[in-house]
């Protein structure tokens, strides 16, 4: 009883092999990550009011297209995948920008209760 996994010919090379980035190109992407990241901490050192969370949704959004299109390879990818990725991420930063936006509805339903007066 014979199975093709076990035959060296049955070996199918599609997926044999990645496709080589240079190592120069992957260190300007973490270069640009950390350069990214310190903006995102950066700006909260800066009171912009209801605009520091869009501002960091779009530091974040930059970052996670940076990784989509190099360590993931999306790049030399076909673009149909790339679309699938992108309308996603799209999709869900409209998701949390609308959950965002109804957060200041319930603003006073959330008041703390008054405390023990001190005299």
């Amino acid at each position: 009883m014979t199975s093709d996994a076990a035959q060296p010919d049955a070996v199918h090379d599609e997926h044999a092999l990645a496709h080589p980035v240079p190592v120069w190109i992957l260190l300007g992407t973490f270069a640009a990550l950390m350069v990214l990241t310190f903006l995102t901490v950066a700006a909260t050192w800066i009171d912009l009011g209801r605009l520091n969370i869009w501002l960091a949704l779009f530091i974040a959004l930059i970052k996670a297209v940076l990784v989509a299109l190099y360590f993931m390879h999306l790049r030399w990818d076909s673009p149909f995948n790339a679309a699938i990725l992108f309308a996603s991420l799209f999709f869900v930063v409209l998701f949390i920008g609308i959950a965002i936006l109804d957060t200041q509805q319930y603003q006073p339903l959330y008041a703390p209760p008054a405390g023990p007066v001190v005299q």
